[in-house]
């Protein structure tokens, strides 16, 4: 474990593995109506159960039960977006140079690891029961996009970083 390695994983793919989920958070909060100005200050309000009438960027009247279904399905959200980039950044640092294309994708176990971790996301998102017990609640195909982007923004980035070390060895 180096230094460079480090800086790597935590500094650079862990940003934006986690720029990943707070972005997601914020496309579903604002698409339902709560923008991130509206969202500032908002947390005492929000938990509050004598409250069922909070109003949303857009003055809609939302209850304590719709709100909680809406903050269960950006957490969810948040999770498919990580699992989105960790599939991204596992896929690169397989190797440090070589692109991503030119390694086969002969490890097996690397292969189940990574349809069973998919599997498992979208099944405590999408079996019902997750609402209670994770905090989890299900969403729509189209908010898995934001995750996407950013996975493929990290492959784009990882390949331009292997194409830089492949030509300044060092």
């Amino acid at each position: 474990l180096t230094e460079q390695l480090l800086f790597l994983s935590y500094g650079q793919l862990g940003l934006i593995q986690a720029a990943s989920g707070f972005f997601t958070y914020f496309v579903i909060m604002a698409e339902n109506g709560f923008k991130p100005d509206r969202l500032i200050g908002l947390r005492q309000a929000w938990e509050s159960k004598a409250i069922n009438d909070l109003r949303d960027s857009y003055g809609q009247e939302w209850t304590y039960d719709d709100r909680k279904t809406l903050e269960y399905t950006c957490q969810a959200g948040f999770l498919l977006s990580i699992v989105a980039v960790q599939w991204s950044v596992l896929l690169q640092t397989r190797s440090r140079r070589s692109s991503v294309l030119q390694r086969p994708m002969n490890n097996w176990v690397l292969n189940f690891a990574l349809i069973f971790e998919t599997l498992l996301a979208f099944l405590i998102i999408y079996v019902p029961g997750a609402r209670e017990g994770l905090q989890l609640a299900p969403m729509s195909p189209l908010w898995w996009l934001p995750g996407l982007a950013f996975s493929l923004l990290l492959m784009a980035y990882e390949e331009l970083r292997k194409a830089i070390a492949r030509k300044h060895k060092g």
